[in-house]
C-alpha cells in the first residue's frame, strides 16, 4: 500500500493515536467491559430464550407464526 493513500493515512492516524495514549487505553478498557456487561450478562438474565422454552423441537417456525397471528389485531 502506498504511503500517500487515504487508507494508509487513516490507519496510521489511528495506530499512532492508540499507541501513544495513556489514559485512553484505560478508558477503552472500561468501555469494553461495560459493553460485555450490557450485551452478555443482562441478556442472560433479562431476555430468556422464550421460543426454545415453549416450542417443540423442530417446530419453532410454526410456533412463531402462530404467536404472531394470535397477537395481530383484527379489524
Amino acid at each position: 500500500m502506498k504511503k500517500s493513500s487515504f487508507l494508509y493515512k487513516a490507519f496510521d492516524l489511528y495506530y499512532e493515536g492508540f499507541r501513544s495514549m495513556t489514559l485512553g487505553k484505560t478508558l477503552w478498557t472500561v468501555i469494553i467491559i461495560k459493553l460485555i456487561i450490557i450485551f452478555v450478562v443482562i441478556k442472560l438474565f433479562f431476555f430468556p430464550n422464550y421460543i426454545s422454552a415453549n416450542a417443540e423441537e423442530g417446530h419453532e417456525a410454526d410456533f412463531v407464526s402462530q404467536e404472531v397471528m394470535s397477537r395481530t389485531p383484527t379489524e
